[in-house]
């Protein structure tokens, strides 16, 4: 029973043959059969909140099942995403950064030929600590110094949040984030660290001459007591903040604005995170978020294509997800996610890094 779907987008023999196998294994859908009736997601932590409210919807709008996510950050969701074609491998990839190239390949290598890539808005990674936190104002040249492991090629000695500027509180340097299978680690490391980084002019001069060397030199975190590793659960980081008020936390802002009662933000470079300055640029810690959907599987996992038709209608301006902090993308960049998920247009896959 545990058949597989076709390798190929479907024709019309194909479609019919797995629409099939589907109807025969519907009984095997819950334990991991070679088909399912409902439809299967991986991915980010930060696109899991704004994904299930989807799912809900979708739901109850089609009377399909409400699919499955699991959040396993976006490293963890391409991999499994790209592990192949059928029933046994997930439809959707969530994920808080663009798809890399090495995970396009590995996708193309194991029969994943077509995949549509949509924008569904932007987020931003926040940091944040507790409403009784002792008010930490940052640049991103702090962050770095604080929490590289080799800040400018020599090891980290700083302890306390004044050894890396004395304008800052004297307090441990002790920051809860997420795990390198993270999209929100990557972004972070990208927008923030090595920014940071850059601001040192020798360091911006070694990207041109020693790529290699300036990736470590500029983003290798340091460990434990000072980066802290809290899994694929960013409320597992706000309740540690919670308990820890002089700790900060790195998330997406979606967490920071559903939380407010909670934790309060700290400005990066004078911006700090809100919906205006995410929207606008100006907050440094702007970035993309996406779902990828296995084009193979449209029209054979039922309510595939209406499912991505209500993530973007979710998503658009004045969609039910702004509520819950997506940040609509500009004009431009969601006119082509329409258009991607509305005619499931593949991905050429050749600008991508």
């Amino acid at each position: 029973m545990a058949q597989k779907f076709a390798p190929r987008t479907f024709g019309v023999v194909g479609a019919a043959v797995c629409a099939l196998a589907l109807s025969a294994c519907q009984d095997q859908a819950s334990s991991g059969g070679g088909a399912r009736d409902y439809i299967s997601a991986v991915g980010s932590s930060t696109v899991y909140p704004f994904a299930t409210a989807v799912g809900e919807k979708f739901a109850e709008a089609t009377g399909n099942k409400t699919p499955k996510i699991d959040s396993t950050g976006t490293g963890g969701g391409f991999e499994r995403f790209c592990s192949g074609v059928g029933g046994e491998t997930p439809d959707i990839a969530n994920a808080s950064r663009r798809i890399k190239k090495k995970e396009y390949d590995s996708c193309v290598a194991n029969g994943v030929k077509d995949i549509v890539e949509v924008q569904i808005g932007i987020d931003g990674i926040a940091l944040g600590e507790a409403t009784r936190g002792p008010g930490f104002k940052l640049t991103e040249e702090d962050v770095y110094k604080a929490l590289a492991a080799t800040p400018y090629g020599k090891p980290n000695t700083a302890k306390t949040w004044a050894d890396v500027n004395p304008a800052l509180p004297a307090v441990a340097i002790s920051v809860f984030g997420p795990p390198s299978t993270s999209g929100t680690y990557d972004a972070f490391k990208e927008l923030i660290l090595g920014r940071g980084c850059d601001a040192n002019p020798e360091m911006k001069a070694l990207k041109d001459s020693d790529k290699d060397k300036h990736e470590a030199v500029c983003t290798a975190l340091r460990g434990a007591p000072f980066y802290v590793e809290q899994g694929e659960n960013d409320n597992l980081i706000i309740s540690k903040l919670d308990k820890n008020p002089t700790s900060l936390g790195i998330f997406g802002f979606s967490y920071l604005d559903a939380n407010k009662d909670k934790i309060k933000a700290v400005p990066v470079q004078g911006v700090a995170p809100s919906y205006a300055a995410i929207a606008d640029g100006s907050y440094p810690g702007s970035r993309p978020l996406f779902i990828y959907i296995k084009k193979a599987h449209v029209g054979v996992v039922p309510g595939l294509a209406e499912y991505v038709a209500e993530f973007l209608k979710g998503a658009g301006e004045g969609g039910y997800l702004n509520a819950k902090g997506l940040i609509v993308s500009p004009a431009a960049i969601a006119a082509t996610a329409t258009a991607n998920g509305t005619a499931m247009t593949a991905l050429n896959g050749a600008d991508l890094k």
